[in-house]
């Protein structure tokens, strides 16, 4: 009866042992493998093995497909010159799964019949795309991303399922923006489930309770464009300044300006607005309509006082027009710079006047001289 018992310990013991060289390997590969990994780089299959609880766990199916995901633009994409503007995108994903393979038969084992169909509804979810990093980059200097808002993240992304909130991103449109499309890039960044495997009773070894599979993530980029649209209109520029100012003086100031846009402004006329120590004698001057490429010239008369600083002065102007739908538009401020320079001296009536008695009273004292001289 002892010799049973002491046979039925023994036993225990080699099982125990057994287990413990098993869980003693598992650690060792883990240890080990990392750098064997580094020097293939098509070792996914030995990744696998540095998780202990690999060994304690089936692969019944692989299956085929990864997220596909696209982009769109809510709302009107056509934007103008000058605007800071929300962009809301939409991101849609598309994946699909296209395959199975299995892995592991399970002959007529009702048990691992159920697990192997557990297995593939978690493979179903390989084309969900989880920790979405999403960054909008410029590469014109016409729009500018605000930085704060360049990148967004999103927790993920369910085949043919609409987000709750699209990312939103702040551009800023150029005034010298030419009209036409540009392309926003907007790379991602993820990761989708690349392997599922179902656990099986030994993992409760290993002190992971509740856990009835392991997934295996892989990461994933891709680069979308986004189009924005600037709108064709008129533009204006200075492109010529006649003449200067002088202190006390009214001077003529001829500005020229150029329709830089790719419409034509119908019934254009430029409004110029000056402060002390300037005033001007007609603040609107009529340009005409301005075809694409074309300049008119504006002629203002202004007024200097003569105590202003003798400085460069940056006078403010607008031009105001009809666009092709009829509308008023008034553009940008436009500045005009013109130097003020210090009027030139002049000869006032009252020292005409002392001049002169000076010079008649020399010319008396040499007459006088004269004429004593005679008499002696």
């Amino acid at each position: 009866m002892s010799k049973v018992r002491n046979r039925a310990c023994i036993m225990r013991i080699l099982s125990f042992s057994i287990f413990t060289a098993v869980l003693v390997l598992s650690a060792l590969a883990g240890c080990m493998l990392p750098a064997a990994a580094d020097e293939d780089n098509d070792d996914d299959d030995i990744l696998d093995l540095l998780l202990p609880n690999y060994v304690f766990s089936t692969n019944y199916y692989d299956s085929f497909g990864t997220p596909d995901i696209y982009a769109s633009l809510l709302g009107d994409p056509e934007f103008e010159r000058g605007e800071t503007v929300q962009l809301k995108v939409n991101l849609v994903n598309k994946g699909a799964i296209y395959g199975f393979k299995y892995d592991t038969s399970v002959g007529t084992d009702k048990d691992d019949y159920l697990l192997s169909m557990k297995e593939l509804e978690y493979e179903m979810r390989r084309t969900t795309a989880v920790g979405i990093k999403a960054e909008m980059i410029s590469g014109t200097p016409y729009i500018e991303v605000k930085p704060d808002t360049s990148i967004q993240i999103m927790e993920s992304l369910f085949p043919g399922k609409m987000p709750k909130h699209p990312l939103t991103f702040t551009i800023t449109i150029s005034n010298k923006a030419p009209a036409g499309v540009y392309y926003l890039q907007l790379p991602l960044s993820y990761e989708y489930q690349r392997q599922v495997r179902i656990t099986t009773n030994n993992v409760v070894r290993l002190g992971l309770t509740g856990m009835d599979h392991i997934t295996h993530y892989a990461s994933a980029n891709k680069t979308l464009l986004i189009p924005v649209h600037v709108k064709a209109s008129p533009g204006f520029e200075v492109t010529g300044i006649s003449g200067n100012l002088v202190t006390g003086e009214k001077q003529t100031i001829d500005v020229t300006y150029k329709n830089t846009g790719e419409l034509t402004a119908e019934d254009a006329t430029v409004r110029m607005v000056v402060m002390r120590p300037l005033s001007i004698e007609q603040s609107v001057v009529r340009l005409g309509t301005i075809g694409p490429g074309e300049s008119q010239t504006a002629r203002f008369n202004i007024l200097a006082d003569s105590d202003a600083v003798i400085k460069t002065y940056g006078i403010d102007s607008e031009v105001k027009y009809y666009d092709e739908q009829g509308e008023i538009t008034i553009s940008d401020n436009l500045e005009v710079s013109v130097p003020l320079e210090e009027a030139e001296r002049k000869i006032g009536a009252f020292e005409l006047a002392l001049a002169g008695m000076i010079i008649l009273l020399i010319f008396i004292i040499v007459n006088v001289l004269r004429n004593l001289k005679k008499y002696e």
